[in-house]
């Protein structure tokens, strides 16, 4: 891979970064990662912003009418009604007309960021406040944790894949989207931000500190008893690949035929850090994934290199669960489809469209423009991969230490079945 040349057609990522608020907050799934370089499966954001040549004729099929009456009676008759109330400027009141007319598209993906809101966008893509640690997104309108990052602040916390968050330091996130939620998370190093959490029906309130996000790409290892081999990646990277080609060269020199490639809990990140990966295993020039324009341009096709380096009788298992997001779902779904792997756990989180950052001049709008679609033609937008064998993890096995996802990808590897 690469990594000299961070942008693929202008997108970048920003999925696990900034719904990740990494959440540093991670967005990963959310919408855009804050990663450094690359482009995203998960939220392509065009970096720099374009704007220049956007069409500023006004629409001949629009009938704004009403839109003008609206404007010209609150002008007319508005008055305040508390003492701390102002009237807003015209500006602002173009920026309110702005965010309704993206909301009626009904898309949590689709936001547009008046001046200021974009300042702070461009400040969580270059990585300049602290985070928390954490995969986020909107799912069923809710405003969910994909995932927390090993080893983060997120994690610490007590934070679990699944969680919803209802407020952001005491206000509510009902209708915030991801990228926004993203800006009231993140914040300066050493700062505190208190989440309410909805887990199981019960409210909790959680206080976590930001901190600067460092999380462990890959960990790998034999399991000596069963003689399966176990490699963990964490999230997708710039450098992931090599990291995950140097444990998959360790895994080549061991007397193991039996692979367990762990992407539970992995939020995403760059697309080109799961094709590279996934050309270990697909021959050259097999789709990994579509990105498909819906019609308004031609569809692209990411193809396998081809490396065609697995030795021979060698069994793999792929492990994914709902904190498997984005790039995870692509590289799951491309072996799932080719049969090149086993996919054992839960439903992943269905993270699958890509967005694009327009520079409007004055604020920014951020709008998905293509959704990812596997070699079979699913979409994987809401609909997440379903493994081949389904195994839940309950929180009695992780009271009691136990990992049965794990155990029936082993008995699966050993026996056969």
């Amino acid at each position: 891979m690469d990594s000299g040349e961070p942008y693929r057609r202008g997108r970048t990522i920003i999925a696990r970064g900034v719904s990740f608020a990494l959440v540093a907050a991670v967005a990963f799934g959310a919408g855009l990662a804050v990663a450094d370089g690359g482009s995203s499966a998960s939220v392509a954001a065009r970096i720099p912003l374009i704007g220049d040549g956007l069409d500023a004729t006004p629409s001949q099929n629009a009938d704004l009418t009403d839109f003008w009456k609206a404007w010209n009676a609150l002008e007319t008759h508005y008055i305040t009604t508390h003492a701390s109330s102002t009237v807003p400027s015209d500006k602002e009141r173009v920026y309110g007309a702005i965010e309704g007319l993206v909301a009626s598209y009904d898309d949590p993906y689709t936001v547009f960021f008046p001046p200021k809101e974009a300042k702070q966008f461009a400040e969580t893509i270059s990585g300049s406040f602290g985070g928390v640690g954490m995969e986020i997104d909107v799912k069923d309108d809710i405003l969910t944790v994909i995932a927390p990052l090993k080893g983060t602040p997120a994690e610490a916390a007590g934070i679990k894949a699944g969680d919803q968050i209802a407020a952001i330091d005491g206000k509510s996130t009902d209708g915030l989207s991801t990228d926004k939620a993203v800006s009231k998370i993140r914040g300066p190093l050493g700062t505190t931000v208190e989440l309410t959490i909805i887990r199981d029906g019960k409210s909790l309130d959680v206080k976590i500190v930001r901190d600067t996000i460092q999380v462990p790409e890959t960990e790998d290892g034999l399991d000596s008893e069963s003689g399966v081999y176990h490699i963990a990646l964490y999230e997708f990277t710039s450098s992931s690949v090599n990291l995950f080609n140097q444990a998959f060269a360790r895994f080549k020199k061991s007397d193991s035929r039996k692979l367990v490639i762990d992407l539970r809990g992995n939020p995403g990140g760059y697309l080109e850090a799961a094709v590279h990966i996934a050309s270990h295993f697909l021959p050259r020039g097999a789709n990994v994934v579509t990105e498909d324009f819906g019609g308004k341009e031609e569809n692209k096709t990411h193809a396998s290199l081809g490396y065609s380096d697995v030795p021979r009788g060698t069994k793999i298992v792929v492990l994914i669960d709902g904190g498997s997001a984005s790039a995870s779902e692509i590289f799951a779904g491309a072996l799932q489809d080719y049969r090149a792997a086993t996919i054992i756990g839960t439903k992943s989180f269905g993270k699958g469209s890509v967005q694009t950052l327009l520079d409007l001049g004055d604020g920014s709008l951020k709008i998905t423009v293509a959704r990812w679609v596997t070699p079979s033609g699913h979409w994987i937008m809401d609909n997440g991969v379903t493994p081949d064998i389904v195994v839940p993890y309950t929180k009695e096995d992780v009271a009691a230490k136990k990992d049965p996802q794990m155990a029936r990808a082993v008995t699966f590897l050993t026996i056969g079945k």
